[in-house]
């Protein structure tokens, strides 16, 4: 493994570099080879004393690569990979991977291990598989524009009634849980959110003024939405929003090469609701407030306009920091995505168990961690009754004082 991550380096050799900041408060890689982080360890636990290895369990943290963030910036290594040997009999093998956001996207990420996978087993990349890393075709061309939208998506989110601030919710703990749908549980939401929508696609549900049925990802995360504002007993007029990233290489008129290397996602938010809309209205209702928030990121000139727009930040501090909630800095100026709103994401067409690194597929693949606030990611795993060999998951980062009425409605409401 060691030599087939200097040889995919060699292609992926901005994960080799290091991150400074600029005077505007801006990252800026250097491209100067100092090299990736490959540790190689052994566990005196097996394989199944780990149970089904979600990130509550304090010992998951033993198969993840340590980060000393008293470290300057520019020292700190891109990519950090740990492989741990399991103790007995069970044999096998975890890696455990911290990838750094800044250069590249959930896609772009598990593009790299799956080649590297590919090179460990003695394989050659087909040309198609070599990353695209010019990112000059996501900078805007000549000067820049004024925004042609309201980009709602950069702005700050609803505030719980009565409140000037988010300060109290960031204190409050989250906690994990992963929530396995079955083929029934989905086909089921999708006939509720679909109920009028026939199968030749003529005829429409409540709320849907498209022939197009709602897709898998818009019901789920309606779903999600709805157990949220539940679970938490918010107040019938309280404003709440979903706010969600879209992988725009195929929304860009001319669309980006498919392996583009780097962040290509397009922030998007929903329409703001009422608590009560989202939990007293059919399903279709949340779904279609999904459906636009994804069609505002379908637009071509909407995403041209988000990249003028992101363009023009200076010294913006506040979205720079909120990776920091994880280390207990509670502020006022940096975005909040919890209570009463709620951050989702889709690894629904991420290739991870692609990552044959000459032992067979992985059969698990998820966070290593607890998200400080309240998230949502829709993914899939391995299951031998789901659609073609695969299952739905959702890996759910929720408040432990409102997670076990999220998971009872999570379920009661199927």
């Amino acid at each position: 493994m060691r030599e087939s991550l200097s040889e995919i380096l060699v292609h992926y050799y901005p994960l080799a570099g290091r991150l400074s900041w600029t005077d505007g408060g801006r990252l800026e890689l250097d491209c100067n080879a100092k090299g990736v982080l490959l540790l190689e360890a052994e566990s005196k636990k097996s394989m199944a004393e780990y149970g089904d290895f979600t990130p509550n369990e304090p010992s998951i943290k033993e198969l993840i690569p340590a980060v000393d963030y008293s470290c300057q910036i520019n020292e700190l290594p891109l990519f950090l990979a740990q492989v741990t040997k399991f103790h007995g009999g069970d044999g096998g093998f975890a890696v455990g991977i911290l990838f750094s956001h800044p250069l590249g996207d959930g896609l772009a990420a598990i593009r790299f291990i799956n080649s590297w996978a590919k090179l460990t087993r003695g394989a050659k990349l087909d040309p198609s598989e070599l990353p695209f890393l010019d990112r000059t075709v996501l900078k805007p061309t000549g000067p820049l524009t004024p925004p042609l939208f309201d980009h709602r998506e950069f702005k700050p989110l609803p505030l719980i009634l009565g409140r000037t601030d988010n300060i109290e919710e960031q204190k409050k703990k989250t906690t994990f849980a992963l929530l396995k749908l079955t083929p029934e549980h989905v086909q089921k939401l999708k006939k509720n959110a679909n109920a009028n929508v026939t199968a030749n696609g003529n005829g429409n549900a409540p709320h849907n003024p498209s022939p197009r049925p709602y897709s898998r990802f818009e019901i789920i995360s309606a779903h999600i939405w709805r157990c949220a504002c539940k679970a938490r007993n918010l107040e019938e007029n309280q404003p709440t929003v979903v706010k969600f990233n879209v992988d725009i290489r195929n929304r860009l008129n001319p669309p980006l090469p498919q392996n583009y290397f780097g962040n290509a996602l397009g922030p998007t938010v929903t329409p703001t609701c009422y608590a009560k809309e989202i939990t007293t209205q059919p399903i279709s209702y949340a779904s279609q407030k999904i459906r636009e928030a994804v069609n505002k990121v379908s637009n071509h000139e909407f995403v041209k306009s988000q990249m003028h727009y992101v363009a023009g930040f200076e010294n913006r501090w506040d979205l720079i920091r909120t990776p920091y909630l994880e280390k207990g800095e509670y502020r006022a100026d940096v975005p909040f995505f919890g209570n009463p709103n709620i951050i989702l994401g889709s690894w629904m067409s991420m290739p991870f168990y692609e990552a044959d690194f000459g032992l067979g597929k992985p059969f698990y693949f998820g966070p290593g961690g607890v998200c400080p606030y309240d998230r949502g990611v829709i993914a899939l795993m391995p299951d031998e009754d789901g659609d073609n060999g695969y299952g739905v998951v959702v890996y759910m980062h929720f408040q432990v004082d409102h997670m076990k009425d999220f998971i009872k409605y999570f379920w009661e409401d199927i």
